[in-house]
């Protein structure tokens, strides 16, 4: 089969694995051609499977490290008629480079917030992994989760707190952008919203592997978060999100006295910068505040792709000698993104955007191909008119 990327509005309808695997070893050469360090040896990711998730994997694995990971992702299987889903492929592919230099690299699909998939993975950690692990990366997206002990379905969504919002957004699909706003939150809007996206299923995970005694002294559980400008304060840091961020934040502090107590470790939160994700479009104003970051970033010579970012964060805060914690005990490798003159600048361009000028004014191309490059589209060195064997990906497994 010939793929070739269908897009509806901002949102991606298929990926390309063979994409997949080249941008996964593109972030492998990152890892490897970068600073390296001594970090974490058996670790648990949660959200694994893309984003932060996956390059926090791959410079553990590839950076210096050598960690043994396991990772939990919830994805679309491929068939021998149709593609699975990004992520799908991405474990794929990352295992098998793992594997190719002795490294473990076990891979669970399914519900990283089911008490099931906690019970699973402690076994393996406990009958496969050596016993214990020495960390835990939190880095689930999902609009949606079923609470393990109600059965209750909660579903999150982005809308302000008090007042209705709107901006403009990308459509990838028509290379245009368009005004979109939203309501303001009811009250129990908010509650799904802090149910899906704040910290209770980071602190299930953390008290169930405390419990089970498969963590190491020293043991260390980062969460990643996102606070971001002025620009999409009123959405996000003010919105709904903010407030599911804000609960994940304090649920650091309590598992930060756990594991300290327990373990002599430490728990945190990590406030990362903005970047393209499958859903940034659908924030108003955040895709184009983000391409105008990106722009004035590249300018000042401070532009880093995700896979750089987390390189950075790794290699130079969480095992590096320069931690950058804030007043609330927040690792913040965001101070690039939310300096004066970088914010300042952003907001200078954000504010002169019109549905003329936003090419002009914006990096969309860089956008663009951060967006197609998440479904393993525009990358370098793939020829996409060239036939993917599905059938023989079908026998391959994550």
């Amino acid at each position: 089969m010939i793929i070739k990327p269908r897009v509806r509005g901002s949102l991606a309808l298929n990926c390309h694995p063979m994409g997949c695997k080249k941008i996964v070893e593109d972030q492998i050469k990152v890892a490897k051609n970068s600073k390296q360090y001594e970090g974490a040896k058996k670790v648990l990711i949660l959200g694994a499977s893309s984003g932060y998730g996956l390059s926090t994997r791959i410079s553990l694995a590839f950076g210096g490290s050598k960690s043994d990971t396991i990772g939990v992702s919830f994805e679309k299987e491929g068939t021998e008629k149709k593609v699975g889903s990004a992520g799908w492929y991405n474990n794929i592919w990352f295992k098998e480079a793992a594997e190719k230099e002795g490294l473990v690299a076990k891979n669970f699909i399914g519900d990283a917030f089911s008490h099931d998939m906690r019970k699973e993975v402690i076994e393996y950690i406990k009958d496969e992994f050596g016993g214990k692990i020495d960390l835990l990366i939190y880095s689930v997206a999902s609009g949606v989760r079923q609470d393990p002990d109600t059965g209750v379905v909660h579903r999150s969504c982005i809308k302000p707190i008090n007042e209705e919002f709107g901006g403009y957004t990308l459509n990838i699909q028509k290379e245009e952008i368009e005004y979109l706003s939203v309501d303001s939150a009811t009250e129990e809007e908010i509650e799904n919203t802090v149910k899906v996206m704040g910290g209770e299923d980071w602190s299930h995970w953390v008290n169930a592997l405390v419990d089970e005694g498969v963590c190491n002294d020293g043991f260390k559980s980062v969460a990643y978060s996102y606070i971001g400008g002025d620009i999409t304060r009123a959405v996000y840091r003010d919105g709904t999100i903010g407030r599911a961020k804000e609960h994940l934040e304090n649920s650091a502090i309590k598992l930060n006295t756990l594991v300290s107590e327990k373990l002599g470790g430490e728990a945190y939160t990590s406030v990362n910068r903005a970047i393209t994700t499958k859903a940034s479009a659908f924030i108003p104003c955040f895709s184009i505040y983000a391409s105008v970051l990106f722009k004035v970033m590249a300018e000042k010579g401070q532009e880093e792709p995700c896979m750089e970012h987390t390189h950075r964060l790794l290699a130079d805060m969480i095992y590096g000698d320069s931690p950058n914690f804030d007043v609330q005990g927040r690792m913040r490798p965001d101070s690039w993104e939310l300096s004066n003159d970088i914010q300042e600048e952003s907001v200078n361009i954000y504010k002169d955007i019109t549905e003329e000028n936003f090419k002009e004014l914006c990096d969309f191309k860089l956008y663009k191909k951060y967006f197609m490059n998440l479904n393993g589209f525009e990358a370098d060195g793939i020829d996409y008119n060239e036939d993917v064997d599905l059938e023989w990906l079908s026998t391959l497994r994550p």
